[in-house]
């Protein structure tokens, strides 16, 4: 994963944008890991994930009490 200052993110934002497309990025402020910038397409499946992921805890609590 790919790091970058606060302010290099700030002077380059096309190049935060595009190495973001292609993997996460960290953005650290004062030597502090503060955000990560990542592609759409990353954080779509990311959401599609964690919103799955209740309904298979609900599925195998089901299956465990039959």
């Amino acid at each position: 994963m790919k790091t970058m200052s606060a302010k290099d993110a700030k002077n380059a934002f096309g190049m935060l944008i595009d190495s973001a497309r292609a993997e996460p990025v960290v953005v650290e402020k004062h030597g502090r890991r503060v955000v990560v910038v990542l592609a759409v397409e990353e954080f779509d499946r990311l959401k599609a994930l964690e919103q799955a992921k209740p309904a298979e805890d609900i599925k195998a609590r089901k299956n465990a009490v039959k």
